[in-house]
This record gives C-alpha cells, sequence and structure tokens, in this order.
C-alpha cells in the first residue's frame, strides 16, 4: 500500500543497467494478470539499444527518457499470435474488429500497469509516455509489428536519478458513485478541483501559459481540439491498416 500510495513518475534516470534476471521477472509477474478468456492478446516490445532509442524518439516528440532510460517498453494489442495458433489448429478466427482490439488494448494496458507496480516495489521508476497513439504507424514501422499488432503503450523505465514532488490527484468523493452514477453540480466541480488549482505549482503553470484558468491550458494548449481530432483520425487509421476494423 505505501508503494502504491506514495508513488511518483520518474523521468530521470540513472546509468545503472537493469540486469536482464531482473526484467524478465518484472516481465513474468506482469503476465500474471487478469486478461480476457485467458487469451493474452498482449506483446511488448523491449527497447534497450541506444540506436533504436534514437529511431523511437521523435515519435515521442523526443522527449528526453526515450533515450536516456536504460529500457523502453512498447505494450503492444496482440491478436497477430492467437490468430496464428487458431489457424495451425483448424479453428477459424474472427478477431477483425473493433471489439478484439478493445479486448487486446485493455489486456495489453492490464499488463502494462501491473509491470509499472512490480518494478516500482524493485526500486525501479517508471514513466508512461502518452505520445503511443499519435504517431502509431511510424512506431509501428519503427518496430516492425505484423498485421494484427498495435502499440498501446509506452514505458519508460530505470533507476531513479532523483525522486521529484508527488503530484496531485482528485479527491476520493470526486471519483466514486455509489451504487449508481451521481451527475455532478457546479458547486460539486467547484470543491472537487479547487485544492488543485489553488496550488501554487498550478498557479505557476496558468501563468507561464498565459491563460485564465487551469483548465484553458487543458483544452487550448495541451489537448486541444485540433489535436485531439488529428491523432484521432491517424490513431484509427493505423488500427484500420493493421487488420482491424474490417
Amino acid at each position: 500500500m505505501d508503494i502504491l500510495k506514495e508513488r511518483r513518475t520518474i523521468r530521470k534516470y540513472t546509468d545503472k543497467n537493469i540486469e536482464e534476471n531482473l526484467l524478465k521477472e518484472l516481465l513474468e509477474a506482469a503476465f500474471r494478470a487478469s486478461n480476457t478468456g485467458n487469451m493474452q492478446l498482449y506483446s511488448v516490445v523491449v527497447t534497450k539499444k541506444q540506436e533504436m532509442k534514437k529511431k523511437l524518439a521523435p515519435f515521442h516528440f523526443n522527449q528526453p527518457m526515450i533515450e536516456q532510460a536504460p529500457v523502453v517498453l512498447t505494450f503492444c494489442a496482440d491478436v497477430n499470435r492467437f490468430n496464428k495458433w487458431c489457424e495451425l489448429r483448424n479453428a477459424v478466427p474472427g478477431f477483425d474488429n473493433f471489439q478484439s482490439f478493445i479486448t487486446a488494448a485493455i489486456d495489453a494496458v492490464i499488463a502494462a500497469q501491473t509491470f509499472c507496480v512490480a518494478a516500482e516495489a524493485r526500486g525501479l521508476g517508471i514513466c508512461y509516455i502518452g505520445t503511443v497513439t499519435y504517431m502509431t504507424k511510424q512506431i509501428i514501422e519503427t518496430l516492425q509489428l505484423p498485421e494484427y499488432v498495435v502499440p498501446v503503450v509506452t514505458l519508460t523505465l530505470g533507476y531513479p536519478e532523483e525522486i521529484p514532488p508527488q503530484v496531485e490527484r482528485l479527491p476520493l468523493e470526486g471519483l466514486v458513485h455509489e451504487e449508481y452514477y451521481k451527475e455532478y453540480s457546479k458547486e460539486d466541480i467547484e470543491n472537487i478541483y479547487s485544492h488543485k488549482e489553488n496550488l501554487e505549482v498550478n498557479k505557476k503553470y496558468v501563468a507561464e501559459n498565459k491563460k485564465n484558468t487551469l483548465a484553458q491550458v487543458f483544452t487550448d494548449i495541451r489537448y486541444t481540439k485540433e489535436n485531439n481530432e488529428k491523432f484521432s483520425q491517424t490513431f484509427y487509421e493505423a488500427i484500420r491498416e493493421q487488420g482491424f476494423l474490417k
């Protein structure tokens, strides 16, 4: 519980290598995670060579932790392997659809998060890279992913160079609904977000971006409608080109 409650996202790493046996142990732990029908519709591409990290970096907006971290892991929704097994056993697979992609994507994310908890329990730090679905086609090409394989989550992994301050989270009452979904009133929203908005670090964030509210930083700077629509289209196309959505 302490590990979970005190965790931080780590973006700077030491140059200490991660032992192969430890990495294998963490992956084995991750693969014990729950998944749909025990099909394990996911795969992980482990990137350790510097030249490969350099190739991937531009497709993650050149975030420095991609090249600095000893290990980069790309968790993929993967129906390719299961399809091949079915065909080899005279079974006709029917996984070229949105339902199967979502199933595989959820399984991949569950495995990724289980990996993160295991890694943090062993003193390692992780960072989720949120750009995987922005330049999906380029990542697919770089990692040579075949049909029915789509990257959904990338993690950087290493020993922390520093322990940053813990970032805020919304209060429990803002996230939990008892028995049924209770629609938020204006007063509820004010109460849920007041602490977040009044933190000095977030006030500074608003000022640096020359905005009037923290919400505007999210809508006008970080996650604009234009970018959301553009990346939605490119991600949709990548999923379709990889064999889903037929």
